[in-house]
Formats: C-alpha cells, structure tokens, sequence
C-alpha cells in the first residue's frame, strides 16, 4: 500500500508543478490553456539536453527555458496584442505537441544513464521514519523542490504584498493601475512563472517519472 502510494506521489508531481505557476498566471487575469504543450517541448529540450551532456541540472534548465519561450509568445498575443487568450492557449498547446513530436523523433526509445537522469535520494535520519519516510523523504530532487515551491509560493500569493498585487490585478486592473503598478508586468511575469513551472514538469517527466523519450510523454497532464 505505501509503494502504491509512493508511486501516486510521483505521478501528482508533474500535475503539481505545472499548476503552480498556472495559479499565477490566472489569479493574475491570464489563462493560458498551453501547459499541456509547455509541458512536452520542455520535456524533449530536457530529455535531449540531459542526454547530450549528461548532466540532468543542464536538461532542467533547459526545460524551462523552452517552456518559458512559449509562455512569452502567448503573453505577447494575449496581453500586449489583446487577442483571444483561449484561441492562443490552444495554439500554443498545438505548437508544443507539434514540435516535441517532430524533433522528438530522433530521440523515440532512447533512455538517459543513470547518471544523467534523477533518482530517488533519500533523507538522512527523514528517511527512516515509519510511513513518512518512505513516501516524502525517500525521493528524488524536483519531488522536494516541488514541495519547497509549493510552500513558497502559496507564501507569497496569500502573506505578501506581492500576492495582494498579483491577486489585485486579475480581480480589478484598474485599481492596480491606479496606484502605478503596471498591470501588464505583472501579467507577462506570472505567464512567466506559469512557463517556468511547466517545463518543470515536463522535465521532470522525461528525467524522473520516465527517463526515456515517448511520443505524447505529457500523455493530456497539461
């Protein structure tokens, strides 16, 4: 029943991240239905990259980066064009299957080494705690620093100044404005957010969960 559980933790960790950075992105007035293709380009720049250099802390970065380009694109058409975000969000979800499974093709049925993919590292004394340890500290780096992401960033959305801002912005934009915060940065820095935090779980799907390329790894998580 714990390995059950264990492996149930691992498989919420994708949804968990990916909605994290999404939660800012809509609190603040902007819905992007494009994790799901955040997410795959961010796992193949992830996959590919951990495997060319070995290194998985390369291929995270570089997750993210991919996933942040196409978080900016859906900011430019939905805040500073004002077009349809819905209509956007869909495309972008289209552009990222589209291009993970094209250049992803090269990489179907390749597994990462050990040494460049993420295990299971467990907690010294955490670890051996009944029950517990087994299922928070005996797992691999991006499941504790999905766990540290969480507790930060529920921090500052609720207990900050900043969350009052981010969460002001979505609720009423003229009132922010007002007070001369530019409603349109703070858009354009949560869909960042939202596109860092989903090709974090994409990364963590081709370098974690399971390292290996597949066409449609993100398999609708998005």
């Amino acid at each position: 029943m714990i390995d059950l559980i264990w492996v149930g933790l691992r498989s919420a960790t994708p949804l968990l991240l990916a909605s994290l950075g999404e939660i800012y992105a809509e609190r603040s007035g902007v819905l992007n239905l494009g994790v799901e293709g955040m997410m795959s380009l961010g796992a193949l720049s992830a996959f590919s990259i951990a495997l060319l250099t070995g290194n998985p802390w390369l291929g995270v970065i570089s997750g993210m980066l991919a996933a942040l380009f196409l978080a900016l694109v859906h900011g430019l058409i939905s805040i500073t064009l004002r077009g349809n975000q819905i209509v956007s969000g869909l495309a972008i979800t289209m552009l990222g299957l589209g291009l993970s499974s094209v250049l992803g093709r090269f990489y179907v049925g390749n597994q990462l080494p050990t040494e460049s993919r993420f295990t299971p590292v467990p907690i010294p004394a955490l670890s051996s705690l009944p029950v517990l340890g087994k299922l928070l500290f005996n797992q691999d780096p991006l499941f504790y620093l999905s766990l540290a992401l969480t507790l930060t960033l529920w921090f500052l959305l609720f207990r900050t100044r900043y969350g009052i801002v981010i969460r002001s912005t979505g609720e009423n934009p003229a009132a922010v404005d007002a007070l001369g915060i530019s409603v349109t940065k703070v858009r354009y820095l949560t869909t960042a957010l939202g596109g860092l935090t989903a090709g974090l779980a994409g990364a963590y799907l081709s370098l974690s969960y399971s390292p290996a390329w597949i066409e449609n790894m993100t398999a609708g998580r998005g």
